[in-house]
């Protein structure tokens, strides 16, 4: 018997990593002889990183960079255990959570740090750059990343333009003469779950910049910004990336992204499946254990333990998803590839001491699944 152990993040409570070992002491108490397979999951946001780092026994670098507002922070990226592919988050060095409410600002927020994760990138030779753009607290359309990797954005007396998206509207020329010449031979692989053009009502600004800091006068600005920096991308790198699917992503770094260093957008789960090589692993799997922190109806729109179920269900082997939350409305669930779903909650309790009892209640609900499997066996 092999049960292939793949959740997500249990978020705020644990990660993959420990959500694996937690449900393999469950399972261990119980059933003898059989062969686990741990493979930490994620869906190409938060925590991804360590994820991925985790399922393929890589390596983790801090890295200084610039965070949003200009000042100086320690960020991260990995090395999967390949040695060849690196993963970031954006969200580590240009994201919201980093800033304090009352200081955030579109207008003024760069991805210059976002850059400067890649060039750490290339530093260590790798041949494959994976991206995760969720939660950033920018939208300046990944100049300030450009920028950090050579590029000039140039304004109309040949000075590069500041930071932030009030600045794109002085933007006359774009040079990249000087780019990082290493970007050529590298693939740039983004996680990106969002299928927003970069302008418009359904674009960057309008859809993002409010819980960014943005108010009704600056998001029409920041708009109107986004609209001419997408002129000058046409203009000098003949590229259209505008109404393109996912390109408003991140404040409109994944049109950057895709103008600039030629990146490919990808559904983040679909990302995180290939990497980790979950299909391969659970070929011959027995059973497949998936979850994270909460589960509804909408984990079947692109979520981890939606993915894993999907990937298992071509070999048809039962899944069974574990979680913190269980929506009243999972029934739906069933049609997508799950077999049962438990939450791993004793009873009621506050969400701090859920959080807090998280690793031993997911241990606790493993035994009983394990005595239930157990039981069916004989």
């Amino acid at each position: 018997m092999k049960i292939v152990i793949a959740p997500d993040s249990f978020k705020e409570s644990m990660s993959g990593k420990v959500a694996c070992e937690a449900i393999e002491r469950g399972l261990k108490k119980v059933l003898k002889d059989v062969k686990f397979e741990k493979v930490p999951m994620a869906d190409g946001g938060e925590g991804t990183t360590q994820s991925l780092v985790d399922a393929t026994n890589g390596k983790i670098y801090c890295v200084e960079v610039t965070n949003p507002l200009g000042e100086k922070i320690s960020s991260k990226l990995g090395i999967l255990g390949d040695g060849k592919t690196a993963i970031l988050e954006m969200a580590s060095a240009s994201g919201l959570e980093l800033i304090s409410r009352e200081k955030r600002n579109p207008m003024i927020t760069t991805t210059f740090g976002t850059g400067e994760l890649i060039k750490k990138a290339l530093d260590l030779k790798v041949s494959t750059i994976l991206i995760g753009i969720g939660g950033s607290a920018t939208n300046d359309g990944g100049a300030g990343m450009i920028q950090a990797l050579g590029g000039k954005l140039l304004d109309k007396e040949n000075k590069q333009i500041g930071f932030g998206g009030g600045e794109l509207s002085k933007l006359e020329k774009i040079d990249l003469s000087n780019l990082d010449k290493r970007l050529q031979n590298v693939k740039i692989i983004v996680a990106c779950d969002v299928d927003n053009p970069l302008t418009g009502e359904k674009g960057a600004s309008y859809i993002f910049g409010r819980q960014k800091g943005g108010t009704d006068e600056t998001i029409k600005i920041l708009d109107n910004n986004l609209k001419h920096f997408a002129q000058v991308i046409r203009k000098d790198l003949n590229v259209d990336v505008e109404n393109v699917a996912g390109a408003g992503a991140a404040g409109g770094l994944g049109a950057g992204l895709m103008a600039f260093l030629s990146a490919e957008l990808k559904k983040g789960i679909e990302i995180v499946i290939e990497y980790s090589h979950l299909e391969e692993k659970l070929k011959d799997a027995t059973l497949v254990i998936t979850g994270e922190g909460s589960i509804d109806a909408q984990t079947r729109f692109g979520k981890t333990p939606y993915g894993v179920a999907k990937t298992a269900k071509k070999y048809d082997i039962p899944v069974i998803a574990v979680a913190g939350n269980v929506g009243e409305d999972i029934e739906i669930l069933y049609d997508y590839g799950f077999d049962a779903i438990f939450s791993i909650l004793p009873g009621v309790q506050s969400l701090e001491t859920a959080l807090k009892n998280g690793e031993k209640n997911l241990e606790r609900v493993s035994e009983n699944i394990a005595r239930f499997i157990l039981a069916l066996k004989k």
